[in-house]
């Protein structure tokens, strides 16, 4: 796992490089006590979840990895 520190409005980008045409943009937006809002910017194509749907998904379809 790669740990990152990020302040408010720095963002960390994902692909986009040789070999990874694909790019996941996340911006932290706002930081309030124990909570951050992040927002995401990817290709329409490619879906994004919070780890709990993601996981309740790949069970009801019986592919839990």
């Amino acid at each position: 796992m790669l740990v990152l520190s990020r302040k408010n409005q720095e963002s960390v980008v994902i692909g986009g490089t040789d070999g990874f045409h694909r790019l996941l943009k996340v911006t932290v937006l706002d930081i309030r006590g124990a909570k951050v809002r992040l927002g995401f910017e990817v290709d329409a194509d490619i879906p994004v979840h919070r780890s709990e749907v993601w996981e309740r998904i790949n069970t009801e379809a019986g592919q839990l990895v």
